[in-house]
């Protein structure tokens, strides 16, 4: 199973849309997670691309009728999706870490704070895809993710490639004031 996994799009789609097809043209994807804010843009999103689309609801999504999380039974395991906010994920992530041994998953998958992330703890493994559209302290990302039987292989990729360094004009004149 292959996996596209978002959050926090924020109610643009248009960059979800892209990496789907992008990423799904050779190697066809099983489906997307949306992890929430907005979970609306889940419906969007499936409509655009008519993948099925799994999707939870995040703080911003007021009154949805999208639940808040889900446990998602894999050949992995169960895994629990959420956005995060109910566990103070900004804080930390070891609520995250408890509630899912409680509900005895074998990894959890949020996002809310708009960071990529991914760690082994406990025996659990936690991603957080970071943000598509509105990233804190770096570049749009989303990840790919792999789930077989005793297999949990993700990857946080990033969706614009960081551009070459070039230099300015403050830096031109400094460079030809050390050549006189």
């Amino acid at each position: 199973m292959r996996y596209l996994v978002i959050s926090d799009t924020h109610g643009r789609v248009d960059a979800a849309v892209q990496i789907w097809e992008k990423y799904s043209k050779d190697d066809p994807l099983d489906g997307i997670l949306h992890l929430g804010d907005y979970a609306a843009d889940a419906e969007k999103i499936a409509r655009r691309t008519g993948a099925p689309v799994t999707a939870v609801s995040g703080n911003m999504d007021g009154a949805s009728e999208v639940p808040d999380h889900r446990i998602w039974e894999t050949p992995y395991g169960p895994i629990l999706l959420t956005h995060g906010h109910r566990q103070s994920v900004k804080g930390g992530l070891s609520k995250l870490l408890y509630r899912t041994l409680e509900l005895k998953c074998s990894a959890a998958i949020f996002g809310h704070t708009h960071i990529p992330c991914l760690e082994f703890a406990d025996g659990v493994h936690l991603l957080n895809p970071g943000s598509l559209t509105r990233p804190l302290g770096g570049r749009p990302s989303f990840a790919l993710l792999t789930l077989a039987e005793g297999v949990f292989r993700a990857s946080i990729l990033f969706r614009d490639p960081v551009p070459p360094a070039r230099g300015g004009k403050l830096y031109d004149m400094l460079n030809q004031s050390d050549r006189a």
